[in-house]
């Protein structure tokens, strides 16, 4: 489920019989449920729209989905034979770590 950047994740209590769910792609906590598909959707929607309201009047940044950066601590001499191999291939570093991490 997405929505205004956010996704949500859901799972199925057979015992309850309720779904439920967590937006993943932000740190901070969001959740929602509903007993039906309808109801689960809108939910996930009030919930993310509680959340920046919320944020709002708080004065507050909401934390947004994943801007695509993070720190990674390697040894040392993995990121100089990772550097030396993206510039023999004419890359930057960042490219060559780009495109291992997605094969």
């Amino acid at each position: 489920m997405k929505y205004k950047g956010y996704e949500g994740a859901v799972k199925f209590d057979e015992e309850s019989g309720i779904f439920h769910g967590e937006v993943v792609n932000t740190r901070d906590v969001i959740t929602f449920q509903g007993t039906s598909v309808a109801e689960l959707q809108k939910a996930f929607r009030d919930s993310i729209d509680d959340y920046l309201a919320f944020c709002e009047e708080r004065g507050e940044e909401p934390d947004k989905p994943f801007s695509g950066n993070f720190v990674v601590r390697i040894p040392p001499d993995l990121h100089r034979e990772l550097y030396t191999e993206a510039k023999k291939e004419g890359k930057s570093l960042n490219a060559l770590i780009e495109e291992k991490l997605a094969s």
